[in-house]
């Protein structure tokens, strides 16, 4: 009895060439997804919290109250009703430099 059952037969060169592409797309897609978890992981677990500054803790001259604040690169930069733009280490909060725009 031969052995002509659909099995046993090689599979046609297209259908071969198919499950090589299919095989490497499965492959690069598990990396792809490996990843993107490795990413969000690393990201994620970053211990640098956010830098909470509140303009009260700078010294203003008496008189002068903010009209804005920010922190920008480890500084803090306060605006006053004054007309000038002071900039603070936000970590030592000493004056950096001051801006008068009245000038």
């Amino acid at each position: 009895m031969a052995d002509d059952s659909p099995e046993n037969e090689p599979l046609p060169p297209q259908l071969r060439f198919l499950r090589v592409l299919v095989t490497i797309l499965t492959g690069v897609m598990i990396l792809g997804v490996v990843t993107v978890i490795l990413l969000l992981v690393i990201r994620l677990s970053d211990n640098r919290g956010p830098v909470l500054v509140h303009p009260d803790v700078f010294e203003f001259p008496l008189g002068v109250e903010t009209v804005g604040y920010s922190v920008i690169n480890g500084y803090t930069v306060l605006v006053g009703d004054d007309g000038v733009i002071r900039v603070y280490a936000s970590d030592t909060r000493e004056l950096v430099e001051e801006l008068d725009l009245n000038d």
